[in-house]
Order: C-alpha cells, then sequence, then structure tokens
C-alpha cells in the first residue's frame, strides 16, 4: 500500500491559477491577481522601453523586445532555440533577427527576467544522445503570464498553457530549495524522446529526479517515466537517487509502492 507523509495541503487548481499570475513577489502578495498583473505587464513595459537596450549595442526598439518576451513566454517550460523565438516573434509581431533576439535575450537573463534551466549529462547505461539545449523559464512565471495577458481565469480555460507555468514555478520553488545544498536544478532529454523535468544534482554527487504534472490524471506515467530514466542512469558512477518524486498540484504527499514519491507543491520543502 502507499504511505501517506502528510495532511492534503488543501490547494486547488484555482487557487494555484491566481498564484501563478500574482507570483512571489513581496509587494504583490496582498493584491488581487487582476492587479498583481497589471503591475507586472507595467514592469515588462519598463523594460522593454528602458532596461534592456541599455549595453546591447542594439538599436533602440521596444517593439521588438516586447515581442521577444511574449515569444519566450509562448515557450516556457521548453527549449525552444534563439533562432525558433526570433522567428515565432516575426511571426507574430515584428520582425527579429536572429542575432537581436540573442542580443535582447542576453539583456533580459542580466536583469534576471528570464533563466534558462541547463541540461544535465549524466553517465548512462546504455549509448543514447543526449540533448544539451536548455529549457526557457522567467524568473517568475507571473512574468510570463503577464506577457500573456493571461488572467487565473483564462489559464482555469487553457489547462495546457496553465500547466507550462505550473511546470516553471515548480521550478522556481525547486531552485530555491536547492540553493542551502549547493545543487543546481537541471533538466534530461535524449534522443530516444526520455524526458525529465527537474534533476536537483549537488556538487557532492548527489541527486535526485522530479517530474511536474498539475494534475492527478498523470501521476502514473510520471512515476514510471522516472523510473525508466533512473535504470538508464548508470548509478555505479552518479550514485542512486536521493530521491524520485512526482511534484503535483493537489492532494496528499504519499510514497507509492514502486518507491516514487508525490509530493503537492504545498508540501514541497527541504
Amino acid at each position: 500500500m502507499a504511505t501517506q507523509n502528510a495532511k492534503d495541503p488543501g490547494l486547488s487548481v484555482p487557487f494555484l491559477a491566481e498564484l501563478i499570475v500574482k507570483g512571489g513577489w513581496p509587494a504583490l502578495l496582498d493584491d488581487e491577481a487582476a492587479t498583481a498583473g497589471q503591475a507586472l505587464r507595467d514592469y515588462l513595459t519598463q523594460v522593454s522601453h528602458v532596461e534592456v537596450p541599455l549595453g546591447t549595442g542594439r538599436r533602440r526598439d521596444p517593439a521588438k523586445v516586447g515581442a521577444l518576451i511574449r515569444s519566450l513566454a509562448r515557450n516556457t517550460a521548453s527549449e525552444a532555440a534563439i533562432t525558433t523565438l526570433a522567428v515565432d516573434a516575426a511571426r507574430a509581431e515584428a520582425s527579429l533577427d536572429r542575432d537581436t533576439a540573442s542580443a535582447y535575450r542576453s539583456a533580459l537573463v542580466r536583469l534576471m527576467v528570464v533563466e534558462d534551466q541547463p541540461a544535465w549529462a549524466p553517465a548512462l547505461r546504455s549509448r543514447v544522445q543526449l540533448r544539451s539545449s536548455p529549457r526557457r523559464h522567467f524568473a517568475d512565471p507571473s512574468l510570463a503570464a503577464a506577457a500573456l495577458r493571461a488572467s487565473a481565469e483564462r489559464l482555469l480555460g487553457d489547462l495546457a498553457t496553465m500547466g507550462l507555468l505550473y511546470e516553471s514555478m515548480v521550478i522556481g520553488d525547486l531552485r530555491v530549495l536547492s540553493q542551502p545544498l549547493g545543487a543546481r536544478v537541471l533538466h534530461y532529454r535524449d534522443n530516444k524522446g526520455l524526458e525529465v523535468d527537474a534533476i536537483a544534482s549537488c556538487d557532492n554527487g548527489r541527486w535526485g529526479a522530479f517530474e511536474v504534472k498539475l494534475g492527478s490524471t498523470r501521476i502514473d506515467d510520471a512515476a514510471e517515466n522516472l523510473l525508466a530514466f533512473a535504470k538508464k542512469v548508470d548509478t555505479t558512477v552518479t550514485g542512486e537517487p536521493g530521491v524520485l518524486a512526482v511534484v503535483s498540484g493537489t492532494g496528499l504527499a504519499y510514497r507509492r509502492n514502486d518507491g516514487v514519491h508525490v509530493v503537492p507543491i504545498g508540501t514541497l520543502g527541504p
């Protein structure tokens, strides 16, 4: 039987939608989601018009900066290449070449607006090709929601987009929790199509793997994916994983019979 580890934190999907829109900004925690969303849109406008063009060596063009920000938002939690982002931005809004997109993205990284998630390259038992492209994330998923002009109600009507922003929120939380451990939060993908949303990798060699699922219907698939991944890793080199866990949006925290932990975001902690 599965072993329950903690009480249900009582979170709901509508609450998580509001949390995504509001973000973790201390000054906005007491605001309504709509008010917080407007404040964040104003911030992104400031970034587009003033912050990013400085020091890039590129002509000041707020429209193109804004187009790139919105392209990054549409591609949250994906491995979209710079060329893909530029083409997506140009198709949707303003013409944007790859070099300009790269310069603007680098500026957004320096401003801590966006933060890529690097790929993990462990020793494997089999010869598969590992993908090295980073996943795209904002420093806080509320910035992606603001760029998309997505309210909590709109996210509830588009659970696919909400799921990606939820994944980005979990990645941010894992980064914060991993910092005291000296760990980096990476992702894994190989040429066989196996992907893992997050790998917490410590400098001392300890590691754990996490899949992120907003709803409970995909927990079984996520657990099977983690177990398949763990079998691929050469643990004689990397050591055994400290944890395999599915970070869900709602429900109880428990340990499955196969050893995989299910951890709602409300109980995620050190």
